[in-house]
């Protein structure tokens, strides 16, 4: 959205010997305070999902087939949302948080989500990860302690993302109470994903000629999908 902001003519006051980042921040700051952009002042949460998304996919295109100035460019687009939210949420009554509240949360809950990198090692309770399971192990743990409110493995699931990558986290959480055994192949064997994106394709191609929509398809199916993982949650607690 970089394109989209309108500067201010009088340079952003920086203090002496900021970083970069520093720098970008007190931008930002300039562009919505009185006397600023009139279009950034103007700007809510709800108001920037719709470039929060864009810049999303530009950074995805940017890290598959873009190079390196597009990835640097594409970077510091999503940075600039996360910054303008959180500006936002700076000057929002009952949010009164700002970019420095974000990253002091941030480290925090990696350093909590990492007892096997900073914990102490010398403790009876240590905990050792030697392996990238181990570590997603005490992911589901800690995320257990850190949100009691959570009594599914489906809470927490965004329901708007992308069809395809939303099947693929759901039959993670499938597999994960006992529903199904991913380990067991289907029908359709891929033994890449150069064959994978032909096969979907044609799929899609077919339910186009037949008149069907195959991302309303995909998602009833997910929606019969999470209500057998409920059922299966259900019956295992009973």
């Amino acid at each position: 959205m970089g394109e989209a902001v309108s500067p201010s003519t009088t340079p952003a006051v920086v203090p002496e010997a900021a970083t970069k980042l520093d720098e970008l921040v007190a931008v930002m700051a300039q562009l919505r305070a009185p006397g600023g952009c009139p279009w950034d002042a103007d700007q809510t949460h709800e108001s920037l999902v719709q470039y929060l998304i864009e810049e999303t996919y530009e950074l995805i295109d940017a890290i598959e087939t873009g190079d390196r100035d597009e990835l640097l460019e594409e970077l510091g687009d999503v940075l600039y949302q996360v910054l303008f939210h959180a500006d936002i949420a700076a000057h929002t009554p009952g949010e009164d948080f700002d970019i420095q509240d974000v990253a002091a949360h941030m480290t925090a809950k990696m350093v909590g989500r990492h007892p096997h990198v900073f914990g102490d090692r010398a403790a009876a309770d240590a905990r050792t990860a030697e392996t990238a399971e181990d570590v997603v192990g005490f992911w589901d743990e800690l995320k257990k302690q850190e949100k009691p409110g959570r009594t599914s493995v489906l809470d927490g699931i965004p329901q708007g993302m992308p069809s395809l990558a939303l099947a693929d986290k759901l039959l993670g959480r499938a597999e994960k109470v006992g529903l199904l055994d991913l380990q067991q192949q289907g029908g359709v064997q891929v033994g890449s994903e150069d064959e994978l994106g032909p096969l979907l394709l044609a799929i899609v191609a077919s339910a186009k000629a037949q008149g069907l929509d195959a991302e309303r398809a995909l998602r009833s199916t997910l929606r019969d999908l999470q209500g057998e993982i409920r059922d299966q949650e259900t019956g295992s607690a009973e």
